[in-house]
């Protein structure tokens, strides 16, 4: 359509007019294809993909910023464990506050709305401070033995 008619009309009847007025040919005799609903429907499809791929990375981010805690919180119960196994007695204070910082980090992940991969790299993450948890359970049982 060479003659610079404006496409986003609300109603083909209007676009008909300014057609004829530009190009002589009456709307009786024209015909207007058009895919308006389409392009909306592509549009809100795409809008709906940015919001899925935006909380998506805002869960991505989330699990990382609680992996990042947990990596400090694992030098922790590294080094309880390196005492434990040589036979240094810790305050239990030392586990209950590992395992409670561990439970907080864990309450964050529940917190955290994920599907797909962001969804399974937070069941990761959650089995991993699971894990740290019964390290620490386990070290203050043989902790507990030392007198």
């Amino acid at each position: 359509m060479g003659t610079g008619a404006s496409i986003p009309k609300t109603a083909s009847g209007e676009l008909k007019d300014e057609i004829a007025g530009k190009s002589g040919l009456q709307p009786d005799k024209q015909r207007v294809f058009g895919r308006v609903g389409e392009t909306t429907a592509r549009k809100e499809n795409r809008v709906e993909s940015l919001r899925e791929t935006e909380e998506m990375s805002r869960a991505f981010v989330a699990v990382a910023g609680v992996r990042k805690t947990v990596d400090k919180l694992s030098e922790r119960v590294a080094a309880l464990e390196m005492a434990v196994n040589s036979g240094t007695k810790v305050s239990d204070e030392e586990f209950d506050v590992s395992a409670e910082l561990l439970m907080r980090e864990l309450l964050k992940l529940d917190g955290i709305e994920a599907e797909g991969e962001a969804k399974l790299q937070r069941k990761a993450e959650v089995l991993r401070v699971q894990n740290f948890h019964e390290t620490l359970d386990k070290l203050k049982t043989i902790n507990s033995k030392f007198s």
